[in-house]
C-alpha cells in the first residue's frame, strides 16, 4: 500500500505559520484571555486557540487527511476521514506549548509538531518544534538525525562528575516528599532549572545545553512530548519511563505519563539512582 506521507518541509512551513500570527500578540491581554476547558485538560486561552486554528486551516489549504491530535480540540480527522485511517497518518501538535510562559511575556514558548505514521509512539516519523519568540527550529526525521536550524546536533557528552544542568518538574502535591526522595540527584547536578516549555526543554537536552529533564508530572501529555522524543532520540538522548522502559502506548489525547529525559552518559546514573530505589521501596 502507498502511503500518502507529509514532508518535513510541511511540518515546518506550519510552525512558521503559527510563529508568523503568534510572535506579535507575545504578553498581550488578548493572548491571555481565558475561555473553555480543552481536551488536554488545562483552561484554554485566547493564543492557544488561534494558533490551533493556524494549525487547522494550513492542513486544510494543503488538502491533507490526517487525524490532528491536539491540546485544545482533542482529537479531530481533517479532510477525508477513510483516507486519514487508510494512510495511518496521524499529526500530534501543542500549539502552544508554555501558555503561561507566552502570555506573561516570558520567552520561553513554543510550537510542537509530531507526525506519525501508525498508531503509537513508535511510529512518529517526523518533527518540529519552533521557539516561538526567537524562531530558531529544532527538527528530525526518523533515521537522519536531528537539527537546529540548519546545524546537526547532539546531546552533550557530560556526565555526572562533570558540571550537569538539569530540569525538575514537580507536582505541587506531595511535593516536599518527591525533593526529599530526589534529594541525592539533585545534589550530584551542577543547577537545577525550571523553565516551563516541555517541549523546547526536551530540545535543550537534544542540543546539548543541559543534560537532563526529569518530570514527575503524572499530568504531563502526549501533546508535550511527541516531537521532542524524535527530536532527543535522533541526537542520541534517552526518552524513557519511571520504570525504565521505553514509551510503547497508543497515541491519544488522553495519554498522560511522567518521564526523564536525558543524554546517554546520565542514562545509567538516574536509573541507579532513582528507578532502583524506587522498586526496592
Amino acid at each position: 500500500m502507498v502511503i500518502m506521507e507529509l514532508s518535513i518541509d510541511l511540518l515546518k512551513q506550519i510552525a512558521l505559520n503559527v510563529y508568523n500570527a503568534i510572535h506579535p500578540i507575545l504578553g498581550s491581554k488578548e493572548a491571555a484571555e481565558k475561555t473553555q476547558k480543552g481536551a488536554g485538560g488545562d483552561i484554554s486561552m485566547q493564543i492557544d486557540l488561534f494558533a490551533e486554528k493556524i494549525v487547522i486551516n494550513t492542513l486544510e489549504s494543503e488538502k491533507v487527511d490526517i487525524l490532528l491530535i491536539s491540546e485544545e480540540i482533542g482529537e479531530k480527522y481533517i479532510g477525508n476521514k477513510n483516507k486519514a485511517i487508510k494512510n495511518q497518518n496521524v499529526l500530534i501538535i501543542d500549539p502552544v506549548d508554555g501558555s503561561n510562559n507566552a502570555v506573561r511575556g516570558i520567552p520561553y514558548c513554543s510550537v510542537s509538531i509530531a507526525y506519525a505514521i501508525g498508531d503509537k509512539i513508535r511510529n512518529i516519523k517526523k518533527a518540529v518544534v519552533l521557539d516561538l519568540n526567537t524562531k530558531d527550529m529544532y527538527w528530525a526525521e526518523k533515521g537522519k538525525g536531528a537539527f537546529f536550524n540548519d546545524s546537526k546536533i547532539h546531546v552533550s557528552d557530560k556526565d555526572i562528575l562533570q558540571k550537569c544542568f538539569f530540569e525538575l518538574n514537580l507536582s505541587k502535591k506531595n511535593i516536599m516528599e518527591n525533593l526529599m526522595r530526589l534529594s541525592p540527584i539533585i545534589k550530584r547536578f551542577y543547577r537545577v532549572r525550571i523553565l516551563g516549555s516541555t517541549a523546547l526543554t526536551i530540545c535543550l537536552i537534544a542540543k546539548g545545553s543541559i543534560e537532563a529533564f526529569i518530570n514527575l508530572r503524572k499530568s504531563n501529555r502526549l501533546v508535550d512530548v511527541a516531537a521532542g522524543i524524535l527530536i532527543l532520540k535522533e541526537a542520541e538522548g534517552k526518552f524513557f519511563s519511571l520504570v525504565g522502559n521505553e514509551l510503547e502506548d497508543k497515541l491519544s489525547i488522553n495519554l498522560r505519563f511522567p518521564f526523564i529525559a536525558c543524554n546517554n552518559k546520565l542514562e545509567p546514573f538516574l536509573k541507579k539512582e532513582f528507578i532502583s530505589k524506587k522498586e526496592k521501596k
